[in-house]
């Protein structure tokens, strides 16, 4: 008799389609990150990452609404949501 799995318990393995890209990543670790100055957090968008800061802003509003990218960085994700949030509630 063998033991349970105990990752079988938690359900299937997660899909490729259920995973973030490699780009989604990126932008969730970059918005991680604290910045010296104003400037600085546009210069590594832009060197990093190969796009326009309003580029950035626009694929970061898209993935924070995405649930595979609070499954993969919660308290970001949670952190944007808020900001989000309280923007709109000022217009």
């Amino acid at each position: 008799m063998t033991a349970p799995d105990p990752a079988a318990a938690d359900g299937p393995a997660p899909s490729p389609a259920s995973e973030l890209s490699v780009r989604d990543r990126a932008l969730l670790a970059l918005e991680r990150r604290s910045w010296a100055g104003p400037g600085a957090k546009e210069r590594a968008i832009r060197e990093e990452l190969g796009i326009s800061p309003v580029r950035y802003y626009q694929l970061l509003n898209a993935l924070i609404g995405d649930e595979r990218a609070l499954r993969e960085d919660p308290v970001t994700v949670n952190r944007l949501r808020r900001v989000r949030d309280a923007r709109r509630g000022r217009r």
